[in-house]
């Protein structure tokens, strides 16, 4: 009986977090690592934080995606390297996706089909970073990524993968049972970001 109530649990959370709609994409916001807002897109006047990391979601045929983008800027303020990281099913078949609303399934790592898309973008906060910063960040995510070997929907999914990180910075991390735009905007909003 406990078996059951338990998977009962976990599929109402999961369809609790998808029956919202996303929003029209939410503005573009940009912070330094202690939370301070600066203005979006622009790069500070300090050298030393030529370096970002931008928590994303975007839109999906299904309730979204969230997942991280990091790297270097150049002069401009655009970026001049950029890698993403995020977690979802190792496939681009939708079985493995549907399956792993209730099972584990193998997952990757890396980019996904539109992360880089502006159109796709639903809502984004960059945390400019110094170099040192920088680097302790990626090799948590690196870390992360090695270990991070399955996806499921209602335990271990994209939005826990980026709390993960978000998380290993300090910062708070709402729920992961949001829709991807929301769970961005939210960990935002709890970050004063």
């Amino acid at each position: 009986m406990t078996g059951r109530l338990s998977i009962a649990i976990l599929l109402a959370l999961a369809t609790a977090g998808c029956q919202s709609e996303d929003k029209a994409p939410q503005p573009r916001f940009v912070s330094n690592y202690a939370g301070s807002a600066l203005p979006a897109y622009t790069s500070t006047k300090k050298a030393e934080n030529r370096y970002y990391i931008e928590f994303r979601s975007r839109y999906a045929l299904t309730y979204g995606h969230s997942y991280v983008i990091f790297g270097r800027l150049n002069k401009s303020g655009g970026a001049a390297t950029q890698e993403v990281a995020g977690l979802a099913p190792a496939s681009l078949d939708a079985a493995p996706y549907v399956i792993g609303h209730f099972i584990p399934v193998p997952a990757e790592t890396g980019a996904s089909d539109g992360d880089l898309e502006e159109q796709y973008r639903s809502a984004s906060w960059r945390v400019m970073l110094t170099e040192a910063e920088y680097n302790k960040t990626v090799a948590y995510i690196r870390q992360l990524k090695a270990k991070s070997k399955f996806w499921q929907a209602s335990v271990y999914n994209c939005n826990a993968f980026v709390a993960d990180i978000a998380r290993s910075m300090g910062y708070k991390a709402p729920g992961i049972w949001l829709r991807p735009q929301q769970f961005i905007t939210k960990l935002r909003e709890m970050n004063g970001g």
